[in-house]
C-alpha cells in the first residue's frame, strides 16, 4: 500500500480520518502539535500519543517524501533548495530574507504548461501536480533547516510563485493554504501568504468564493492582448477582458488589494506607451491595485529577452505613479545562485541527461 504524506491533511481531515479509524478526536490536536509545533522527525517521537494510534499512522502515512538534492546559498542570504520527490522528479523551493521576515517561495507542479516565452519554469513541461503534502513539506524542510541553525528563526511569509500554475492545481493548493494558515499548526497569517496566477480567470472567481484572506497576485506582464499573447500564451484562453472581469468579481467579493506582477523586458513591454496603457487598464480600481515591476532575470534558453535598462524601469515607474497607480520595483534575490525560477532544476536535469 502506498503511503502518503501526513502533511497533506488539514486539521479537520486528520480529525475525521482518525475518528473513522477508531481514534478519539483529541488525537488530531496531539498529532498536529507534534508535527507543526515540535516538528518531530518520526511518528515514534510523539510520546503522548497511544501505541494504537502511532501504529495506525505508521501504516498509512509518512513524514518525509522530499529529499534535499542541492542547496545553493547566496551572498544576500537567499537559499535555493532543489528537492527530489519520491518518484525522482525535482522541484525548487526558495528561502528569502527581508526586513519584515523570512519568506519561502513554493512550487506547486512538476514543470509548467503555461508557456510564458521568457520563463525558465516552462522549459520543462508539466508532468504532474504536486499533492498538498509535497507542497507543505517544502515549508517544513526549510523550517527544519532554520531549526538546525538553532537561532530561533521561523518562516513568517509564503509566496506561491514557484514552478507551475497554482490555480491549475487548485484543490491541493487550497489544502496547503488551510494547513499552513491554521493557528493549531504553523500559524502563518493569511495576509502573510500570497498566491500568484498567470491569469486563469475561472479560478479567480473560485478563489474569491472561498473567502480565504490570502493575498492574490496576477502576472500581467503586458497591458494589451497583442503583446500579452506574444509573451504569454495563456492570454489566448483568458484575454485581458476576461481576466479583468474576474478581477472585478474578486474585488467586489473581497475588497482586497491585488498585486500585478510585471516583468520588465528590454524593448518589449517597457516603453512609456505600455506604462500608460497599464495605468488605463487599472484606473477603475487603482485604490486596490499595486504594480510590482520586476527586472528580468536572464535565461540562457530565452536569449531573445534582456533586462530593461535602469532608465526605462525608472520612466515606467514614474509614469505609473503620475497616473495614480501604486507601484514599486522588486529587485531579485539570489542573483548569484540561478535566480530565475526553474533555472536550477532545468540545469540539473540537463546535467544528468534526464531529458
Amino acid at each position: 500500500m502506498d503511503k502518503t504524506s501526513i502533511y497533506g491533511l488539514t486539521y479537520n481531515q486528520l480529525k475525521d480520518w482518525l475518528v473513522e479509524h477508531g481514534q478519539k478526536r483529541f488525537r488530531a490536536q496531539q498529532v498536529w502539535n507534534w508535527l507543526y509545533k515540535k516538528r518531530v522527525k518520526n511518528f515514534a517521537d510523539m510520546t503522548n500519543v497511544n501505541t494504537d494510534c502511532l501504529e495506525l499512522l505508521e501504516e498509512h502515512f509518512v513524514l518525509h517524501t522530499l529529499g534535499e538534492e542541492i542547496k545553493q546559498e547566496s551572498s544576500d542570504g537567499t537559499i535555493k533548495f532543489l528537492f527530489r520527490l519520491q518518484d525522482g522528479n525535482l522541484i525548487e523551493t526558495v528561502l528569502m530574507r527581508f526586513n519584515y521576515g523570512l519568506s519561502v517561495c513554493v512550487t506547486t507542479q512538476v514543470g509548467c504548461n503555461i508557456g510564458c516565452s521568457f520563463c525558465a519554469s516552462g522549459l520543462l513541461k508539466k508532468s504532474r501536480d504536486l499533492n498538498s503534502g509535497e507542497i507543505v513539506e517544502q515549508i517544513m524542510n526549510v523550517q527544519a533547516h532554520l531549526d538546525a541553525k538553532g537561532e530561533g528563526e521561523r518562516v513568517s511569509h509564503i509566496v506561491v510563485m514557484g514552478i507551475g500554475e497554482p490555480f491549475d492545481n487548485f484543490n491541493n493548493l487550497m489544502n496547503f493554504l488551510y494547513v499552513v494558515n491554521d493557528d493549531k499548526g504553523l500559524n502563518i497569517g493569511a495576509r502573510h501568504i500570497t498566491v500568484s496566477t498567470s491569469g486563469l480567470a475561472h479560478k479567480i472567481y473560485e478563489f474569491a468564493d472561498t473567502g480565504i484572506q490570502v493575498n492574490l497576485a496576477i502576472s500581467i506582464h503586458a497591458p494589451n492582448d497583442e503583446l500579452r499573447t506574444q509573451i504569454m500564451k495563456i492570454n489566448k484562453a483568458f484575454p485581458i477582458e476576461k481576466l479583468m472581469e474576474s478581477v472585478d468579481y474578486y474585488l467586489e467579493k473581497t475588497n482586497r488589494r491585488i498585486t500585478y506582477e510585471y516583468i520588465m523586458l528590454k524593448g518589449v513591454n517597457d516603453h512609456k506607451k505600455e506604462a500608460m496603457q497599464l495605468a488605463k487598464l487599472l484606473r477603475n480600481h487603482r485604490h486596490l491595485a499595486y504594480v510590482n515591476l520586476i527586472p528580468y532575470n536572464s535565461v540562457d534558453e530565452h536569449d531573445q529577452y534582456q533586462r530593461s535598462d535602469s532608465q526605462s524601469i525608472q520612466t515606467f515607474f514614474e509614469t505609473l505613479k503620475e497616473q495614480g497607480i501604486h507601484c514599486g520595483v522588486r529587485w531579485e534575490n539570489g542573483a548569484d545562485i540561478d535566480a530565475a525560477c526553474g533555472q536550477l532544476r532545468s540545469k540539473q536535469i540537463k546535467k544528468k541527461n534526464i531529458v
